[in-house]
């Protein structure tokens, strides 16, 4: 199994300025030793190192990790896209061979439609100039502004991060807004969704049923091609829900709702698109 959605950081370096201190579950270096035992042993071979900082510094690390560890099949890094120097600096991360993804950080951008500015094009252009794609860290209220981007650049293959970051809620559908907007999204085939993060967004009262509704409704959505599962270790250990903080518990939630799906192959989210999507050989 391939996990498309995981972090490494060292505190104080590399330009790591976040967690914060007040994030006691996850305030603590995470290197690759660290995943390499919870995931080892879910029979997980391979990962996506994303981002965490947004930082020049923290993408090269990333890189010089994957450098030195086979476990890191691919890495989404950082770039200013808005600076005039990013086609450059794009092309110089792309000449890596485990370079395969930018992720901006629109979740905590002022302008919810910043990925619209003309400013943003002749980055964009040097993405799909050398094959990569983009991971979009966003909330429901972007999604309109993403729907019009993708629609602007339909040979950018596109990922939404933890499904958007619905808002996980106990004995109810998910908010209509989130789903109407996914829907649009889905709708768009150069689109792709992440399976990770669902749990760092619920109360503490959730239990497995109601994400296994979630996942359905995405299955329905983007199908086994179009989806990816991902840990988003070590931020899901943030999950309210003890229980769901866990790696391995966390899978295995994934693994019974997909089993709860007709005919779908769940090798495919677990293996299968994310190889795809970041061209992984």
């Amino acid at each position: 199994m391939i996990d498309a959605h995981q972090h490494f950081w060292q505190l104080g370096r590399h330009d790591c300025a976040w967690p914060t201190a007040d994030l006691r579950a996850i305030y603590r270096d995470f290197g690759v030793q660290d995943l390499l035992h919870q995931a080892q042993a879910c029979g997980v071979t391979g990962s996506v190192a994303v981002q965490s900082q947004t930082s020049d510094a923290d993408t090269d690390y990333l890189l010089r990790l994957a450098d030195e560890s086979n476990f890191i099949k691919a890495v989404v890094g950082w770039v200013d896209l808005a600076s005039p120097a990013a086609p450059v600096r794009i092309a110089q991360l792309a000449s890596h061979p485990k370079f395969r993804g930018i992720r901006p950080m629109l979740q905590s951008m002022p302008d919810d439609a910043w990925l619209l500015r003309p400013e943003l094009e002749p980055a964009i252009a040097a993405m799909k100039q050398h094959r990569l794609s983009l991971d979009a860290l966003v909330y429901a209220r972007h999604l309109p502004h993403l729907y019009r981007f993708a629609r602007r650049h339909p040979d950018l293959p596109i990922v939404i991060d933890h499904a958007a970051k619905p808002a996980v809620i106990v004995n109810d559908q998910p908010a209509d807004d989130w789903r109407e907007a996914m829907r649009q999204m889905a709708s768009l085939p150069q689109v792709y969704c992440k399976l990770s993060g669902l749990v760092t967004e619920a109360g503490k009262g959730q239990g497995n049923e109601v994400f296994t509704a979630y996942i359905k409704f995405l299955v329905s959505l983007f199908g086994e091609e179009r989806l990816m599962w991902g840990s988003d270790w070590p931020v899901i250990g943030l999950a309210p829900n003890p229980q769901l903080s866990i790696y391995k518990n966390w899978l295995a939630l994934v693994n019974h709702a997909l089993a709860e799906c007709k005919s779908i192959n769940s090798e495919s989210v677990f293996i299968g698109t994310s190889l795809r999507f970041y061209r992984i050989t």
